[in-house]
Formats: C-alpha cells, structure tokens, sequence
C-alpha cells in the first residue's frame, strides 16, 4: 500500500514549526505575492530559506505556492520573484496559470511542477493533458467525486492530491469574482476578502436605510453559506482511490487550527495503515475537530452533488474551545515558560494538547508573569502577549498548545 503523504498549510513560520512538531510530512507556503494567499503573513526569500532548513532536517517536504493567476502588469515582478528563489531547494512549486508554468521551466527547470486546485482539473483527460505538460502532481478540484479521482489515478497514473479538511468556497473550485466585486481585492490574485462569509441583510428601494436582517428557519434562508469539509471518516476509501497526498486547507487559519486538525488525521491516518482491516474512525477524532472553529461539516462533493447537505444555515462560526497560549521553551526545573495568546487567570481549567492526541489538563491555582529580564512575579491573571511560568505535573513539549473551554473562566 502507498503511504498518502500528509500535507499541512504554512500561512508563517509559527505555523509552519507548529506543522512538523503536530506531524506533517510536507508543509506549502508562499512568498509576499503570486501565492493566492497575499493576506497571510507569508514568507520572504530569506524566511523561505530558514523554513527550508528548518523543514528539511525533520524530513519534511516544503513547497512553493506560485498558483496565482497574473494579469500583464505582474509578470515582471513574477520573474523577479521567481528569480531571487531560483536557488533555494523546494521540493515542487504548485503552479496554476500556463505562462506561470512555462516561466517556472525556463527559470527553474529542474524544479518538480504541482498542479493546484485553481486549474479545476475533475477529469482524466485533463490530468493527461497537464501531465503531457510535465506536471507531476495534481490537486483535483474539490468538486472531483471518489469514483472520479479513482478513474483519473488509474488511467494516467499521475500523483493525485486530494483536499481532505477546510473551508470551501462557492464559486467553482475558488474562482470567484466576488470578492472583486465588492471589495476591490481580486480573488485569484490572492487577495480574497471572503464576502461569502459576511453577515447580510435586506433593503427594499422604497424604504432605503432600513434593513432587514436575513432570517433563518428550519429551511433556511441563507446566502452563500458552505459548511467546511471534513473527510475523516473516510479515509479509507480515498487512500484506495490512490490518493498520493491528503491536503488540509488553511494557510490564513492560527495554530490552533493547524496542530488541531493535523493532530487527528496524523494519528487517523497512522492508525490505518497499520490496521487497515480493524480501522474505525475513533468518536474522539470527530470530538477534537468540532472543538475547533468551523461552519459545520460536509463531505462536500466527494460522493456526487452536495444539494442543500453542504450548506449552512447559520452564519456565525462553531467553537467550544479557545486557545490561549502555546509552550514557548522549557526549563531545567520542569518549569514551562507559556505565551499567552487569549487572557487567563487563577481557576481556569486549562488543557495542554500535543502530538499524537496527547491532552492532559490541569486548574490553573497558581500563576506567574515572567517580565522583560525572566523575572517571575505572581499575578491574578495575564493577558495577550504576555508570557507566564507553569509547572504542569506532566510532560509537555515546546509548541504544544493550551486550550480551555470556551464556557469556563476568564
């Protein structure tokens, strides 16, 4: 049996380390520009190069997101771009538009070609065509069905990646032109502002200034609202498919996001291929992803048109859970020094999640603020930006992260 890479989205560098530390065999990331992700903090030349260390030492793949589709007045800056990388040692480049492709050979022609999800690619012709190209890898289009991505593998034997866990958009496999419209930030350009994800109301001509908001029943009566998809539980049969890599979307999601969702398909996926007659999707997998903020899960178009299955009729996002800090460091005397991200104090029931579904918990009666010297003093409560001492009474690691309960204290 193949073993399916597990690919994991790199908006930074913390998110990238949080990555390898929760189990990622191959990170994607981009530059400032041409990436479709312009609004993440992204990388430079020099930052690409540190990741590429960083990576590369942990046997970690690491590719470059070049899948933007760029009018004449960028192709210049594209080429620069593309030259100041030229050097440094990516894995692939994941490319969409065909002049990209064909900048990419004549400036990097021994670098590996992966097609993105933009070229809506859903069927094996097309996948032939592009492999004619001398692309290796293809992102099937999220509207590709199992039956399809099955057919595609069999007929050309091209790697197929397969998106396995994110957001999904409303218009065909992300080109919209919404966010243009309404914004002024072009969408395949990777400025998407997200109008599909706003709150609407209605207005009616003759009675302008006076909205009325959108209002939602059994039914529903919604705009633009998909749920995220969630292909956990069937894993099985899109490694049998011939998947060769199960991406997670989310290069603009935070940390906790990215050592959440990759902790469960990382341990998910280990555990079917050394048991692939005895796996079972654990309640325990399907528990940690609803902790996470989502819109409600669908499994997309995986098993044919999703109808009104994969839509939401809610507007606001679901979480149980809020993330409060991260393990910076640890000291000799077992002491962790946290970086607090959400405020905590004295009483909050605080749980710390690693690798490999590691969780344990414990109620914060005790809590020190480290100053700008390393000094400890003992406080009530610490806010954003801070970092505090705690000696848990159980290992952790650096970058496990800390949760507590959305309903509990603070």
């Amino acid at each position: 049996m193949q073993k399916p890479e597990l690919l994991a989205p790199a908006g930074n560098m913390e998110k990238l380390e949080t990555a390898v530390h929760y189990g990622a065999d191959a990170v994607y990331l981009g530059g400032k520009a041409f990436g479709l992700r312009n609004l993440a903090d992204n990388f430079t030349p020099q930052e690409m190069a540190t990741a590429l260390e960083y990576c590369h030492a942990r046997n970690v793949k690491v590719y470059l997101t070049v899948n933007s589709y760029p009018h004449n007045a960028a192709l210049d800056g594209l080429e620069r771009f593309l030259g100041e990388v030229a050097g440094l040692p990516f894995d692939a480049y994941i490319v969409a538009d065909p002049g990209v492709i064909d900048l990419v050979r004549q400036v990097s022609p021994e670098r590996e070609l992966h097609l993105s999800t933009q070229a809506n690619t859903v069927n094996w012709m097309s996948a032939l065509f592009w492999q004619r190209q001398g692309v290796k890898r293809i992102n099937l289009a999220r509207e590709t069905t199992m039956e399809a991505i099955a057919e595609t593998v069999a007929k050309t034997g091209i790697e197929a990646e397969v998106f396995i866990h994110g957001a999904l958009c409303i218009s065909y496999s992300g080109r919209c032109l919404l966010s243009s419209a309404m914004a002024g930030r072009d969408a395949n350009s990777g400025e998407c502002a997200h109008p599909c994800r706003w709150g609407y109301s209605l207005v009616e001509k003759s009675r302008p200034g006076e909205y009325f908001p959108v209002l939602e029943d059994a039914n529903g009566t919604f705009i633009f609202n998909s749920r995220d998809l969630c292909l956990l539980e069937h894993l099985p049969q899109i490694i049998a498919a011939g998947a060769a890599s199960l991406k997670i979307e989310g290069r603009m999601k935070g940390i906790n996001y990215v050592a959440s969702v990759l902790r469960v398909y990382r341990q998910a996926l280990d555990a079917y291929l050394d048991d692939p007659a005895g796996w079972r999707c654990r309640p325990e997998w399907l528990e940690e992803l609803t902790k996470l903020s989502h819109r409600g899960y669908t499994t997309g178009f995986l098993f044919g048109e999703p109808r009104d299955v994969g839509l939401e009729y809610h507007c606001a996002y679901i979480r149980s859970h809020k993330f409060v800090g991260r393990v910076e460091e640890l000291r000799a005397d077992g002491a962790a020094v946290i970086g607090v991200r959400n405020r905590i104090r004295i009483g909050d029931e605080l749980e710390f999640i690693g690798p490999g579904m590691r969780s344990a918990r414990l109620r914060l009666d005790r809590l020190r603020l480290l100053d700008g010297e390393g000094n400890s003093i003992e406080a009530e409560a610490a806010n954003p930006n801070q970092r505090i001492l705690l000696t848990p009474p159980f290992g952790v690691e650096p970058f496990d992260l800390v949760r507590r309960d959305k309903g509990s204290a603070s």
